[in-house]
């Protein structure tokens, strides 16, 4: 893996890849955007854990956005997430608070707990398919407004305390 590699500016990874291992680019402060290619199927937990990005593009194929595998990117504003996402994992875009807004494919079911807790959301719509919110997950974010639709049956305890915005 590339774990806290300063130097890397640049990572491409080609179409045929299927797994990024855990902290695969962790901490690599120089890598700025990645495009991850619908052959991968697996990706490890905190695979981009507190790197520099600002950009992430997620191909169609990719069915889910792993378990810390944004967290603490501080300097992310851009995320495109395909519709064959079905699950956002456990605080995925956690402290991402450059990250303002995030369009939620329609196949998810889960957003896991800590999501998106403590991110720069301001307003987020949840899709009819998202039937459970996970512990904290919009918890301590810039969030002033949202929309949960009746398809949800499970809300997790403070997933959305400290919204001191929210109306």
């Amino acid at each position: 893996s590339f774990y806290k590699c300063s130097g890397l500016k640049s990572v491409t990874i080609p179409d045929g890849v299927t797994s990024i291992g855990n902290q695969a680019f962790a901490l690599c402060e120089g890598i700025t955007d990645i495009t991850i290619p619908g052959s991968v199927v697996s990706v490890g937990d905190a695979a981009f854990y507190g790197s520099g990005l600002t950009s992430v593009t997620i191909l169609d194929g990719v069915t889910s956005v792993g378990d810390q595998m944004f967290e603490r990117c501080r300097r992310l504003t851009n995320v495109t997430l395909p519709d064959s996402i079905t699950s956002i994992g456990s605080a995925a875009f956690r402290e991402c608070d450059g990250l303002t807004s995030i369009v939620i494919p329609g196949r998810v079911t889960s957003v896991g707990s800590s999501a998106f807790y403590e991110s720069g959301l301001t307003n987020i719509t949840i899709p009819d398919s998202v039937t459970s919110i996970g512990a904290y997950a919009f918890g301590d974010s810039a969030l002033t407004s949202i929309t949960i639709p009746d398809s949800v049956v499970s809300v997790g305890s403070s997933a959305f305390s400290l919204c001191g915005e929210l109306t």
